[in-house]
């Protein structure tokens, strides 16, 4: 049986795992969906399926695009898993604006604590635990450097538990190499050795994993002459980019490390955003850690420790009759109860602001698995005014998405209509479609081209997918409501939601 990478699909960047008992759990990064911070678990490491949300009441509202929550970082340690992670409130040069904060739990599915301010020195931090100690390491941020980033290495600084807040003084432990751009760092004490875990390069093309070790906690660490440890940056062809922030487990006596990747369209368009990959790794005869395979590269198979089939769920219905939305939906920045009112009539969202907000949105989205994929919504929507709108869309950012939406025209009266936002650039596609009563939308995206069907008939919108790409986060198919004239001043019901991956 092979593992098929990536094992998490779609945007799950920046993965964290930790082992406990017979479970690995992963953590991702959400940015600026709620809520904050994804946790995934696997027996096998072949079968991956929803474990938990964490930061539930996050509000993220104002905060700008590819902001909010980067790089959570699991721990476990005393019967406890720690999780630590940076919300980024702005990346304007020089500084970067970021917090640093620790949570904890008894149990993976919480309740969690309290969130602990740690620093704001940096980003991406993690915990490293040995005997009754703790130590918190994250990059650290230089705003003189005359580089657009600023990474200006690793430092390192001893955590209370009992006090729960940082004591002593930071360290520098690591500089980083000629790659640049140094940041995720993890430790682990395997045998005599250290060894700390890197990414450098920044999360593009010339991301990579860097390795180094030490025999002593604060070092000096060495540099894996062979480094980097796992890259795609030499081989634009390989069907999997940017690999690099890497995560290590042992599992069934065997290393492994989860990584995040992108799928780029066309060579150069990661429409589903970073994803999760996993790689295994050996120890050389002289302590290095490398890959399992022949070289560096990321491998889209790897060799299964068990004989497990993939259980993969790439179709998913909802017929909102719960009284709680699914955990495949998230939220834009806040999540507010008080708009979202399930029945068996289906989803009632109660509109907000219109898509470009960075506060309030009434939009829930699901993470897209893959750029060829058939959506499905049936809409009861009655408006009256130009400036009421509801449907569904594709979002990437809030400078990148596109919609389909029913509203109304003061000549031909309710009819639907599409627009999309590309570089921050706006444009209203002329095509309007008249229609009456229930309006079923469907969006099929097939060798890069979106296609729109009202009432299951072909529209005369086609539009390439490969605009939704770049930045930090991944694509989302949404539904939503909005109403331009009156705060809240609109209602629209989604009977039902279905999304498929096409073959």
């Amino acid at each position: 049986m092979m593992i098929i990478n990536p094992v998490l699909k779609g945007f799950n960047p920046d993965p964290s795992a930790v082992k406990v008992g017979n479970t690995v759990y992963i953590a991702v990064s959400t940015f600026q969906w709620v809520p904050g911070v994804r946790i995934y678990q696997t027996q096998d490491l072949v079968n991956y399926e929803y474990c938990t949300d964490v930061l539930i009441h996050s509000d993220f509202r104002g905060n700008p695009k590819d902001c909010s929550i980067w790089a959570p970082q699991l721990s476990y340690v005393d019967d406890e898993f720690y999780l630590l992670y940076t919300e980024v409130i702005s990346t304007n040069r020089p500084f970067k604006d970021g917090h640093n904060y620790l949570i904890k739990s008894k149990d993976i599915k919480g309740p969690w604590s309290e969130p602990i301010y740690l620093n704001s020195s940096g980003f991406d931090p993690s915990m490293y635990h040995e005997k009754d100690k703790s130590y918190i390491l994250n990059c650290i941020w230089d705003y003189r450097m005359t580089t657009p980033n600023k990474s200006a290495g690793i430092i390192m600084q001893e955590y209370s538990r009992e006090k729960q807040k940082l004591i002593g003084e930071p360290i520098k432990i690591f500089n980083g190499t000629n790659a640049a751009k140094t940041e995720a760092p993890h430790l682990y004490k395997i045998n005599d050795y250290y060894y700390l875990i890197t990414a450098e390069g920044g999360t593009g093309v010339d991301h990579q994993v860097t390795l180094c070790r030490s025999k002593a906690l604060y070092g000096p660490y060495e540099v894996d002459p062979n480094t980097p440890l796992l890259t795609s940056k030499e081989d634009k062809t390989l069907p999997l980019q940017c690999a690099g922030h890497g995560s290590l487990i042992m599992f069934e006596n065997r290393w492994y490390m989860y990584h995040l990747v992108t799928r780029p369209l066309l060579k150069d368009y990661a429409v589903l955003g970073r994803e999760t990959a996993i790689q295994e790794l050996v120890m050389t005869k002289d302590f290095w850690l490398k890959l399992k395979s022949t070289d560096n590269k990321p491998l889209l198979k790897i060799e299964s420790p068990y004989q497990t089939t993939s259980q993969f769920k790439h179709y998913f219905k909802d017929d909102f009759s719960t009284n709680k939305l699914h955990h495949e939906w998230n939220m834009l920045a806040y999540y507010d109860s008080s708009i979202f009112n399930q029945s068996n009539q289906g989803l009632e969202i109660t509109s907000k602001e219109s898509l470009q907000s960075l506060f309030d949105v009434s939009l829930i989205g699901k993470r897209l698995t893959t750029t060829n994929f058939y959506a499905e919504t049936a809409i009861k929507f009655n408006p009256t005014h130009f400036n009421q709108m509801a449907g569904m869309g594709l979002y990437l950012n809030v400078e990148n998405f596109f919609y389909a939406y029913i509203t109304y025209d003061e000549i031909i009266g309710k009819c639907v209509r599409y627009f999309k936002k590309e570089q921050n650039v706006f444009h209203l596609y002329e095509t309007k479609t008249p229609i009456e009563g229930e309006v079923v939308i469907k969006i099929i995206t097939d060798n890069h081209m979106i296609n729109v069907y009202i009432n299951h008939m072909k529209q005369d919108i086609e539009e390439n997918i490969t605009f939704l790409s770049g930045g930090f986060t991944g694509t989302y198919i949404f539904l939503s409501t909005h109403d331009l004239n009156t705060f809240k001043g609109s209602k629209a019901t989604f009977k039902y939601f279905v999304y498929d991956e096409l073959k």
